[in-house]
């Protein structure tokens, strides 16, 4: 499983390590994630989910239901 949020689609950038001596090579900057466990009460389920926290932070305040029902709009979540 790629290291992608399946609820907001965030994913590794590509940046620079920067010297003392500006020095300059290539690095990834990783999304935050986390798997986590969530219950759906409508479908009376849990759903197991691979989110950045920043998405666990949107899931705390809108819920999950609404925050699934967003991403399956924006396509990354089925």
């Amino acid at each position: 499983m790629s290291r992608v949020c399946e609820l907001t689609g965030k994913k590794a950038m590509v940046g620079n390590n920067v010297s003392h001596a500006m020095n300059r090579t290539k690095r990834k900057f990783n999304a935050n994630l986390v798997k986590k466990r969530f219950y759906i009460p409508e479908e009376d389920k849990w759903v197991t989910l691979k989110v950045s926290t920043s998405a666990l932070k949107t899931i705390n305040k809108i819920g999950i239901t609404a925050a699934l029902k967003e991403a399956r709009a924006k396509g990354f979540y089925k």
